[in-house]
């Protein structure tokens, strides 16, 4: 398999190792597979039925192709030792739980699998991953590739806007792992990132890549867990077809799920949910894409107001405008609109959930969906925002409550990309 840029219409095309170290293509575009493979989907149901992993090695398989079989076994059995779950709240509400991973959110299923296969493209040299963060892409990556040699972690995420348990899974682990504190919000963190890609003279003197979604070894293996919430929701059902909620900001996750439709995952197509930040849903009603400076919100994993995957998103759709609305519908909803859902799912269903996972069930209830939504992120990684919601707090997992405990330990930069270009030819 090979793979071209977003913005090339030539299509020039790049091996696995190349784009993955190069993170975004020269042009500034995100690379995608030059074909879509198709998948056998009784194979995947019967698969599904003994494990995740089982599961996920056919699929993988069928992406990287080019991958000795006997080091991506290797990979994905590594990667995927935690459970996924289903949860049913009544007969039309339906969940996949996606956060039983080490760090509790779903950015586990990419930055695993991507720690893991770095490790194994890597030609010994030394690797930076540079990445942004709103909240769990930063956890999740650190943990990913702690201790991974050969490979150093470089963390940008933005002072007061992520929650404190997230800032304690960044920052109390050490070793090659470096978060940097910016005084500014997340669109300051992914600008400067991409602004050290397009730095030519950088890129001679430091080996950087990311691992934010928009590298396609955090990409791709999101599409996995669209096939396993398939085969769950319609065992669970008996139904078929359903339509997935997802929770939006970046938009790599939902366009996972629009790789795996195209695969031959046979479901009716998305709910793009979002906080205030609603740059996509409203493209959806109005054709107007209007990227601007995201919002702070309780939901703030969301809160990014220029999306990368957006390209992606386009892409996947053939540029047709038309035809992403009829795969895609927009949904978004304010502060006060996710606390309530919190509280609504407690005092109906006695279940917890994160504030994220509340913008999906709200627009799972409210826009009719028969299907399920993806519950993103444990909802003790957002107790301050659950607790007062629903009126208890969120039992902390042994590993959230021993990062609390630990000394943080991250530098402070300013929203600059001379800060931090000088902070990597340092390191």
């Amino acid at each position: 398999m090979k793979y071209f840029s977003t913005r090339d219409k030539s299509r020039k095309l790049f091996s696995l190792s190349d784009a993955a170290f190069m993170g975004l293509a020269p042009d500034g575009g995100l690379f995608l597979p030059e074909r879509i493979p198709q998948v056998d989907m009784k194979r995947v149901e019967a698969l599904a039925e003994q494990s995740y992993a089982d599961m996920a090695l056919y699929l993988a398989q069928q992406i990287f192709d080019d991958v000795d079989a006997e080091l991506l076994e290797r990979v994905v059995r590594d990667a995927y030792d935690f459970p996924i779950e289903m949860r049913c709240l009544n007969n039309k509400l339906h969940t996949l739980e996606l956060f039983h991973g080490p760090t509790h959110a779903f950015k586990d299923f990419g930055a695993r699998f991507m720690g893991r296969m770095t490790g194994v493209l890597n030609d010994g040299g030394e690797l930076v991953i540079l990445t942004a963060t709103s909240g769990d892409t930063g956890s999740a990556v650190a943990h990913g590739f702690y201790g991974v040699k050969g490979v150093r972690v470089v963390i940008l995420y933005p002072d007061g806007k992520v929650s404190p348990l997230q800032e304690a899974q960044m920052t109390t682990l050490g070793g090659n792992i470096h978060p940097l504190k910016v005084r500014g919000n997340f669109d300051d963190c992914q600008r400067m990132v991409k602004s050290m890609f397009r730095d030519e003279a950088l890129r001679t003197e430091v080996r950087i890549t990311s691992a934010n979604s928009i590298n396609l070894l955090r990409w791709l293996p999101q599409s996995f867990y669209y096939f396993y919430g398939y085969c769950m929701w319609k065992r669970m059902t008996g139904r078929d077809n359903p339509e997935v909620v997802v929770p939006s900001g970046n938009y790599g996750n939902l366009t996972a799920g629009m790789f795996a439709r195209r695969m031959g995952l046979p479901i009716r197509g998305f709910v793009a949910a979002s906080n205030a930040n609603d740059v996509v849903p409203e493209f959806l009603q109005t054709q107007l894409y209007r990227p601007r400076a995201s919002v702070q919100t309780v939901a703030n994993a969301m809160d990014v107001g220029d999306p990368s995957n957006f390209e992606r998103m386009m892409q996947l759709c053939g540029e047709d405008v038309s035809a992403l609305r009829f795969e895609v519908r927009g949904f978004s909803c304010s502060d006060e609109e996710i606390k309530q859902a919190i509280a609504e799912i407690y005092n109906k269903y006695g279940y917890l959930s994160d504030p994220h996972s509340a913008v999906g069930y709200l627009a799972t209830k409210q826009m009719d969906v028969d299907g399920f939504w993806l519950s993103t992120a444990h909802a003790a990684k957002f107790g301050e925002v659950v607790e007062p919601s629903a009126g208890v707090a969120p039992e902390l997992p042994v590993s959230l409550a021993e990062a609390v405990m630990k000394e943080r330990n991250f530098v402070n930069i300013d929203a600059q990309e001379e800060q931090l270009s000088a902070f990597l030819r340092e390191m």
